[in-house]
């Protein structure tokens, strides 16, 4: 069975009959976990295992795992710094930063392939304007240039984990006061300016060989009236071919109030998936999901499967052996000094 192009969320520490049920439907093609999904590195691996076991081929496994207040395992995981703490350290020491930054990737990328996780949504690309109340310490700097040699050297870290990196909010959420969670922000730039702003990090990233991008569900009128993960001009004219981007391409989830706009959530799932994204997220709405499994229909994409797969995490440690490793110590030693002394 292939992997389809949803994700949904789990309600507890154990997978319920129904779970089962809605895992194993062709429509699905991934998990993503959240803080009531984890108790240990055991119970988590153990879940892990217990859903890749339910499908020949593995449904995928990801979380926001990015640092700061979005760390999704604290409980014997490395507490990992806001990634703005990266930022304020460049501006001071841009080598050691970036060295750091890369030290932050690998740690957060081990941990998580130890636990069996394939990928996290990170790094933030979003600028840190300090506008945006959502975003807020999340981001690595505000000046776009600093944001992709950060983000890049994170990525050079967690490859080295066995980890792809998923970059985030395309093209950009760091200027928008209101939060998609509750609210629909809107962005009045044109395209120029944020060519030279926001989207510059996405842009080098995507050069750098970035697998995977979320955009945000943010409407920018100057460029169309949809918000950016709907828009078909925003993933398919301007992120496919104008940037060239090749990866995946995930929603955010569609439960959010800034995706409301769309309709109800069999609409957002259309319309997400006829705009270009390869995965649509459903969370934290069991009978949104549902519904949208139940009357989504019959949907195949050969190059959506091929993207999705290239996701999927490479050999890693396990659990004791990592931590156990010389460069675990360095690692985790280093992102507490930067934590504490920054």
């Amino acid at each position: 069975m292939s992997l389809g192009p949803l994700m949904i969320d789990l309600d507890g520490q154990t997978l319920s009959h129904e779970e089962r049920e809605l895992l194993q439907h062709p429509l699905v093609g991934g998990v993503i976990l959240f803080t009531r999904n984890y108790a240990s590195p055991t119970q988590i691996s153990a879940l892990i295992a217990e859903i890749h076991s339910l499908r020949e081929h593995h449904l995928l496994i990801a979380v926001d795992h990015e640092g700061g207040r979005v760390q999704r395992f604290r409980d014997q995981f490395v507490h990992l710094p806001a990634c703005a703490k990266l930022g304020e350290l460049y501006d001071r020491n841009s080598r050691q930063a970036l060295t750091l930054a890369q030290q932050m990737g690998w740690l957060l990328a081990a941990e998580l392939r130890a636990a069996g996780v394939d990928f996290s949504f990170a790094p933030v690309l979003d600028l840190g304007r300090g506008i945006s109340s959502v975003i807020a310490d999340r981001a690595l700097h505000a000046n776009p240039e600093i944001v992709a040699e950060l983000a890049y050297a994170m990525m050079v870290g967690m490859r080295e984990a066995g980890m792809m990196a998923v970059g985030k909010h395309f093209p950009g959420h760091g200027a928008v006061a209101a939060d998609s969670h509750v609210a629909v922000p809107v962005d009045e730039r044109r395209l120029v300016d944020l060519q030279f702003e926001d989207l510059l990090p996405f842009e080098r990233m995507i050069r750098y060989g970035l697998a995977a991008i979320m955009p945000a569900h943010v409407i920018y009128p100057q460029v169309d009236s949809q918000p950016a993960g709907f828009s078909a001009r925003w993933l398919q004219n301007i992120l496919r071919k104008h940037l060239e981007f090749n990866g995946v391409i995930f929603s955010d989830d569609l439960s959010m109030a800034g995706a409301a706009v769309i309709g109800d959530p069999l609409t957002r799932a259309q319309q997400a998936l006829r705009a270009g994204c390869d995965m649509v997220l459903i969370c934290n709405d069991r009978t949104a999901a549902i519904q949208v499994i139940e009357n989504l229909g019959e949907h195949k994409s050969p190059t959506s499967q091929i993207r999705l797969m290239r996701l999927r995490g490479k050999a890693a440690l396990d659990w004791e052996g990592l931590h156990a490793s010389e460069k675990w110590v360095q690692a985790s030693c280093a992102l507490e000094f930067l934590t504490t002394n920054n």
